[in-house]
This record gives C-alpha cells, sequence and structure tokens, in this order.
C-alpha cells in the first residue's frame, strides 16, 4: 500500500503508552501499533529506499535487564536508514535524525583533527550553520565540558570538538501533514538537507 501518513490514532496509541506502560495496554491496543504506528512507518520506509537505501524498524521492546526503568515498551517507533538516517514517532510527533550518534575513539580522533584543520573544519561550520537556517540543530549525545586536550582552549570551532558525535536533529511541529502522505515530503526534504553533513562525515571520520 501506499503510504498515507499517520491517523491521530497513532499518537493517541503513544499517549496512552506514556500513561500505562503495562502489557495489558499494549496488548490491548497491539492492533492499534500494527495498524495505525507501524503499518505507515513501514510503507514510508519502501518508498524511501531508493534514494536513502534500506531500513530497519526497531523493535518495540526495551532491554530492561540493566535499566532501572522496567517499563516494557518504547514509546515510539523508530527506524535507522543503513546508509544514516533515522525517523521517530512518539505521541510528540515525528522527528528525524542524520549523523553520528557515537563516534569509537579512533573516529572521534579523526573527527577532532578534521574540525581542527580550517580547510575541513570551515566547510563543517558552513553545513552547520546551514542546517540552522532551516530549523535544524546539530548536537551530540555527548560532549565535554571545555575543548579536548591538545587543541587551543579558544578554537573558533571549540564548540564542535566538544561533541563525541554529530547529529542533525529536526522535531516537527505537529500539524494535519503528518497524517496524509505529504508526510514523506518533509522527511525526503530533510535527509536530502543532511546529505552534506552525511558526506562530510564519510570523507572525515
Amino acid at each position: 500500500m501506499a503510504f498515507r501518513g499517520w491517523p491521530a490514532e497513532a499518537l493517541d496509541f503513544y499517549d496512552g503508552l506514556e500513561a500505562d506502560n503495562s502489557k495489558t495496554y499494549w496488548t490491548a491496543n497491539k492492533a492499534v501499533y500494527d495498524d495505525k504506528v507501524r503499518a505507515p512507518m513501514t510503507e514510508l520506509l519502501a518508498e524511501l529506499e531508493a534514494e536513502f537505501g534500506p531500513a530497519k524498524i526497531f523493535r518495540p521492546y526495551r532491554d530492561v535487564r540493566f535499566s532501572a526503568d522496567k517499563s516494557p515498551y518504547k514509546t515510539s517507533c523508530a527506524a535507522s536508514f543503513e546508509r544514516g538516517g533515522y525517523l521517530q514517532l512518539t505521541a510528540a510527533g515525528l522527528a528525524a535524525g542524520a549523523g553520528a550518534y557515537m563516534m569509537d575513539p579512533p573516529r572521534l580522533a579523526k573527527y577532532r583533527q578534521a574540525v581542527a584543520d580550517d580547510s575541513s573544519g570551515v566547510p563543517l561550520e558552513a553545513v552547520v550553520t546551514d542546517l540552522a537556517a532551516r530549523g535544524t540543530s546539530v548536537t551530540s549525545h555527548e560532549q565535554l565540558k571545555s575543548v579536548p586536550r591538545g587543541f587551543p582552549k579558544d578554537h573558533p570551532r571549540g564548540e564542535l570538538l566538544r561533541h563525541k558525535g554529530l547529529i542533525a536533529w529536526h522535531q516537527f511541529e505537529l500539524a494535519p501533514w503528518l497524517g496524509t502522505a505529504k508526510a514523506k515530503t518533509h522527511v525526503v526534504k530533510f535527509l536530502r538537507s543532511c546529505a552534506p553533513l552525511q558526506e562530510w562525515l564519510a570523507v572525515h571520520t
């Protein structure tokens, strides 16, 4: 079937799950999850595959083995693309991301050297500025409190040096288009706008 957006029932499902994260609620509403949440995501990913590559939807069950929070279900339907890119539907609506969530030490070292070098760091700064102008924040899951050792404390790209990853993130405001095929247009526009960031990371990290 063609992607037609997410109906209001999808957001209502997550509103309810946030209030009652239990097997009882999940079992009683699983048909809503399957038909109104997961099915549209599956349809959208199938339509995006030709341009952005394969993607997979994450399991809805939380791994609670090492967590103090024993809530069994994730309050989002999320998917990631093999070539980079991330989609997430929650009670707050649709969000999308791209970039590098976390970098291992060798990749992080390469990233920092590229940021510090004007020939590669200045272009990255321009990419970040352009994304910000589009309403997309560029940040990281974790960052240092100060510029890492080995770099000038007053480095002009000190904020970028502090990041341990680099993520473009956009939370779309709730609007009627979410329940229509136009939602695909917004996702495509975001992913295309992040292509320069993805390309920079592919070359320099």
